[in-house]
Formats: C-alpha cells, structure tokens, sequence
C-alpha cells in the first residue's frame, strides 16, 4: 500500500501515537508566531497536531491533505473544529489567501518529480500574499539517513493508545538519482501485518535555492537543525524559510 500511513485507518492510529509534539512542532511554531495572528496554510497536514496548535495559538489555520483517513483524524482533535479542512491539492488553493505556508514532516520531499515540485511551488506563490512567507523541511542528502532505514537500526515498538504495541521497522527498496523508496512494516498484536510503501526525494541547498528562485521566493534562511544551527551542525536537516518576491516578510 502506498502512503499506508496517512490512507489506511489502522495505521493513521499508528502514525499518531509514534508522531508526537516535538522540537519539530516547537520550530514551525515560532516561526508561524512571528506574524501575529496569521492566516496560515498547512499543506500536506495530516492528522493535524500542529495544525490545530497553530489555530489554538489564535491563527487563522487551514489544513490541506489529499488523504481522507488522515483528515478524518484530524477532525477529530481536540479544537479540530477551529480549523478549515480541505482534502486535496495545492491546485485548489485561492490566490492570494494566506499570510505563511508550512510543509512540515518532510512533505516537501513527497514531489519527487521536479516538475511537480515546480508546480507547487508555483500554486504557493500563487496562494500567498506579497512577501508572504514559506516555511519548510526536508532531509539533507549529506547526512544519508536513508542508511539507517534498515531492519536492524530502525526497529521499535510503538505504543497504542489502547495499550497494545505494533513492532515496527523500515527497510530500502532503491535509491536512484536522488530518490529513495522504502518500505515500512508494521506487525500488531493480534497478528495483522501491513505494509507501507514510499518514495522520498532528497534535494540538495543548492537545488531547494533554484527551485525556489525559479518560483518567485526569496530566501530568508536555511538552517541546519531544529534550534537553527547552520547546515551540517544540526538534525541532518534543511530548514527553508522564504518569502515571496524580494519584499520583506509580513510582520
């Protein structure tokens, strides 16, 4: 199954019992509270923790998903009410509508095609207002986490609300021209096994700089770890904040 995670009903439930608040949710946070009652796009939400943090917080928040299960979850929150949801694609999004846009959890590298990563940034650009800001994740390909996708290094158990625990770990299936597939298995008590099958792109500072020229923004910065420390010294992570057009950013 593809993307099982955020589409099958069983394993949304595990998605959100192993993805809790983190230092993650702390960093787009702060940066999102940096415009003060906002009005912000979560695109590529999920079941929603930051996003109804973010509306809890006093944003104006819309959550963008194209997986239904994942949305369903999200509705559900407490304060998930507070929240416009929309299940689909960047396509649907209104010009000129928002003040900051996130892509959180690695979403960015779901476009694996660059085409389609053009697309979307085009339809954010489109979607923000003048110098309004983008903010978003994705691994850095120096630090090769996908090396650690392996069944040894990435097993663990995961706690369920319930009480039970599901055994899970990753394994490589490819890695190709700056594309990794991976397989995630997931073993439940009760003897159900599924699997869930992915393709992330990993793009390099120099090539997220490019795409995001090419579609009209200006970078901000692009840090390196959860507590902004320069690229190479952090999580193994590129933290892009940018704006569009070279107007400053909306305070």
């Amino acid at each position: 199954m593809r993307h099982g995670e955020f589409r099958h009903s069983r394993l949304v439930q595990v998605y959100d019992a192993e993805c809790v608040w983190g230092p993650d949710d702390d960093f787009f946070r702060a940066v999102v509270d940096e415009t003060p009652a906002a009005r912000v796009l979560d695109l590529g939400c999920g079941t929603g923790r930051l996003t109804v943090a973010l509306a809890a917080a006093g944003h104006t928040v819309t959550g963008v998903d194209p997986a239904a299960a994942s949305l369903a979850a999200a509705r559900r929150r407490p304060s998930g009410d507070r929240v416009t949801w929309i299940e689909g694609t960047s396509a649907l999004l209104p010009d000129r509508s928002f003040d900051v846009a996130v892509l959180t959890s690695h979403v960015a590298q779901f476009f694996v095609d660059d085409d389609e990563w053009a697309r979307t940034l085009d339809d954010l650009q489109r979607t923000l207002v003048p110098g309004g800001r983008l903010v978003f994740d994705a691994r850095d390909p120096a630090d090769r986490r996908w090396e650690r996708w392996n069944p040894v290094d990435s097993r663990r158990s995961i706690g369920l609300p319930d009480g039970g625990e599901v055994e899970a770990w990753t394994e490589v299936a490819g890695v190709r021209d700056g594309a990794v597939s991976f397989i995630h298995h997931y073993h439940f008590a009760d003897g159900e096994a599924l699997l869930s099958s992915a393709t992330l792109r990993f793009r390099s500072e120099a090539q997220l700089r490019d795409s995001l020229a090419a579609a009209g923004f200006t970078v901000e910065a692009i840090h390196g770890g959860w507590h902004r420390e320069p690229i190479g010294q952090g999580d193994g992570e590129l933290l892009v904040i940018a704006h569009v057009g070279g107007l400053a950013p909306v305070s």
